[in-house]
């Protein structure tokens, strides 16, 4: 044994003694992932994680120019577009991987709904998944204002005035969410904080109490699947063909970006006049097709009042849908699979109809 690797030996044990690399090394060499029919539907966790990773890093990047305020923010997006070397680039980048990680985590979400991976021990991971998927919601919501152009200006406009409808609460949030009664450079600013801070550090530790639960649990088998399952070692077998499917999504975003660059628009305008067509990312249409088509009195409620309370009642029974089951029996699957598929189908009509409209 030379004398280079007798230190390379020592310094590994010194490692080993502090991380504690052995324990993951024997986690890695142990841990075994399922094979059946429905194991492609657990490549799109790894995939919206992935397109998660480019979120981040590429908003890192755009921080080092971005201005955020009234006056400066629409022209430092024009100086990163125009004037920041391949600044177009991560700035397309950055917008097509938030689009995508939201049709991933979509995907994603309803597969799991489907398979019913959220039955026991799983309950807190499905709940922790939708609590994700909500803060990527905001996410999105948040980061649309950023640039200061006219449709992001309207649309946040529009987005929060939604808000003044909840009952006894809603002009709390409408100040809450904008920073005084009107979008202004206020609510430029809360937004920034918004998006760069609180929802980073609480989608952090939601994110790692996801992951640990999905490792703590291992991955969901469908109870429709012969038994006894065939298995492969996660590391490497499993870890490189999540690879392949994260080089996949990797160059449709490449594509996306270069070829159909994110346009930037003009400044907003306070006092201009709203655009025709003015609509919230795709993600928020059957939301707001919704709301559009419901009519100013329902009874005694208001439409949109009752809309408000429908898509919150919505979010809260799908935060705990394993725990219905769990209460109503197995006899309920079958209902909420049907409610899953109502579910899916309405979002996919509305979304369509709002483009059409």
């Amino acid at each position: 044994m030379t004398p280079m690797d007798n230190e390379r030996n020592s310094f590994t044990i010194w490692l080993n003694e502090r991380l504690g690399l052995q324990a993951i090394r024997s986690f890695a060499a142990h841990k075994t992932v399922p094979i059946h029919r429905h194991s492609i539907w657990y490549y799109f966790g790894g995939m919206t994680l992935f397109l998660f990773t480019i979120q981040v890093s590429t908003g890192i990047l755009l921080l080092l120019y971005y201005r955020p305020s009234a006056e400066t923010a629409f022209e430092s997006v024009q100086f990163i577009m125009t004037e920041v070397r391949f600044g177009w680039l991560v700035r397309s980048l950055h917008s097509w991987s938030a689009n995508l990680m939201i049709a991933m985590l979509f995907v994603h979400m309803f597969s799991v709904y489907f398979l019913k991976a959220y039955r026991a021990p799983r309950e807190i991971t499905w709940s922790s998944g939708v609590i994700l998927f909500f803060l990527s919601l905001a996410f999105g919501f948040s980061g649309y204002l950023l640039p200061w152009n006219t449709l992001a200006f309207f649309a946040t406009k529009v987005g929060t005035e939604v808000a003044v409808v909840v009952p006894f609460a809603g002009r709390f949030l409408v100040r809450f969410l904008r920073g005084g009664d009107d979008v202004t450079g206020a609510t430029l600013t809360r937004f920034y904080g918004f998006h760069v801070a609180i929802l980073p550090a609480v989608t952090t530790v939601v994110l790692l109490l996801h992951i640990f639960l999905v490792q703590r649990h291992g991955m969901h088998v469908p109870e429709s699947t012969a038994k006894p399952v065939k298995t492969m070692t996660f590391f490497p077998n499993f870890l490189l063909r999540d690879v392949m499917g994260w080089l996949v999504a990797l160059g449709l975003l490449a594509a996306l970006a270069a070829v159909f660059p994110w346009e930037l628009g003009e400044k907003a305008d306070p006092f201009a006049p709203a655009p025709a067509g003015i609509r919230p990312e795709w993600f928020f249409v059957f939301m707001f097709q919704t709301l559009k088509l419901i009519p100013a009195k329902v009874g005694f409620v208001d439409g949109e009042v009752l809309g408000v309370l429908a898509f919150s009642f919505g979010g809260i029974v799908l935060l705990v849908v394993p725990f219905i089951e769990n209460r109503a029996g197995r006899k309920a699957a079958m209902a909420l699979t049907a409610t899953g598929i109502v579910a899916l189908l309405y979002v996919a009509i509305m979304t369509l109809a709002g483009y059409l409209a």
